[in-house]
């Protein structure tokens, strides 16, 4: 699901519990200054807070170069390129018609992309501070740099994959099945991608041919809309995740389905009374940890679990009071961050299963998030507007 779709589900959730156990003494207060953003708000353990934005923000990168910018998008049709050290605004990205539901660094950190949920794609210069590029898709569902060459990709719900050299604008597109293309990733190869679609498929794509090396449908597909990809580090397994709750690895050079990791596509809550409907799972994201052979997957009823991939078995569930919206391995640790729709990211150490920190601030859910290299900082994005920047160097390393 989008980050609109996180943002309305956001809205249906029941706070009733929290603050039940206040004393009736406080019930004269108006009932303004109670409820849900009264208990999150009053920690705040950020270091930085952008407040830019007028409206949810729903992305966020950093510059892999130096780590030291970030690139917001938001529900307020704007962009902005920002110092993580102090929050000071580089330039707006300007232009924008709809929701900036994309944005990223080329992997160099010489341009970065913003792309709006209409389908217009502008890539910037980062040191001119200036437009150099810019395009029209159909609606937009995901957009990656490539992670050596100044290319794009771009998916659109018209089932095309779109591929772009920066700045020149020569393009390709490859035609998937006509349902929204709803995932995409370049393995690290450079030469491939693997893109998911609404009707469950998966293919593997041929970058230089245009061609469809594999393609995943039927048993082997999923039986709902794919909502994420991943591969691991040398791009030999792929991992993808649906709406039905299924995650699959997939070897990348045969197609072939290595396992199947399922969970609960409905959680059973509390007693289901009258005309209430069980809450629905499915996967959210998920990643490969890069110095263990393990997997996380995050699921919307706020379970991480993580696999075993030597025996493809489960190895453990750490549950979350709230949805999972994603999640991210630390490039050289077996530690997993993830943000949830409580507005709270929290670190994960995958061997034991142990939560190891938390951090909060937000006073809305968080829709999207970016961790640094050397994993010091994590920048988060919220539905109360703002981006946060927060420090989490730990000092046992």
């Amino acid at each position: 699901p989008s980050a609109d779709d996180l943002a309305e589900e956001m809205e249906d959730v029941d706070f009733e519990d929290e603050g039940a156990e206040e004393p009736d003494a406080e019930a004269w207060e108006s009932e303004d200054d109670e409820g849900v953003e009264d208990g999150m708000e009053a920690q705040d353990d950020s270091e930085v807070t952008f407040s830019l934005h007028s409206d949810s923000v729903f992305c966020v990168s950093l510059d892999p170069k130096t780590n030291t910018l970030a690139v917001t998008g938001g529900e307020d049709d704007k962009a902005f390129v920002w110092r993580v050290s102090d929050g000071e605004l580089l330039f707006e990205c300007s232009g924008h018609k709809d929701s900036v539901t994309c944005a990223g660094f080329s992997h160099d950190s010489v341009f970065v992309a913003t792309g709006d949920m209409s389908g217009l794609i502008k890539v910037w210069r980062v040191d001119a501070k200036e437009e150099v590029w810019s395009f029209e898709v159909g609606d937009l569902e995901w957009m990656e740099w490539h992670p050596q060459a100044h290319v794009l990709l771009a998916g659109t719900a018209d089932g095309n994959t779109w591929m772009w050299k920066i700045p020149s604008g020569d393009c390709k597109t490859f035609q998937g099945p006509a349902c929204p293309a709803t995932c995409g990733r370049i393995l690290p190869d450079g030469k491939r991608a693997v893109v998911g679609y609404e009707d469950g498929t998966m293919r593997i794509w041929d970058l230089k041919q245009g061609t469809s090396l594999h393609v995943l449908k039927g048993q082997d597909g999923h039986q709902d809309p794919l909502t994420c990809v991943a591969s691991n580090q040398d791009g030999s397994l792929i991992m993808t995740g649906s709406v039905d709750c299924h995650a699959k690895l997939i070897n990348s050079a045969t197609g072939k389905v290595v396992c199947v990791f399922k969970m609960e596509s409905v959680t059973p809550k509390a007693p289901i009374s009258e005309g209430e409907e069980a809450e629905s799972n499915s996967v959210e994201s998920l990643g490969f940890c890069n110095v263990m052979p393990l997997a996380a997957v995050g699921y919307l009823d706020g379970t991480l679990a993580i696999y075993d991939l030597s025996t493809q078995s489960l190895r453990h569930k750490c549950q979350h009071e709230s949805g999972i919206v994603q999640l991210l391995w630390e490039e050289s640790s077996a530690v997993v961050y993830t943000c949830s729709l409580d507005g709270a990211v929290r670190l994960w150490d995958a061997r034991s299963g142990k939560m190891i920190s938390e951090y909060r601030g937000h006073s809305a859910e968080i829709l999207d998030f970016a961790v640094n290299k050397d994993a010091s900082i994590v920048v988060t994005t919220s539905g109360d507007h703002q981006a946060k920047v927060f420090c989490v160097q730990r000092p046992d390393r």
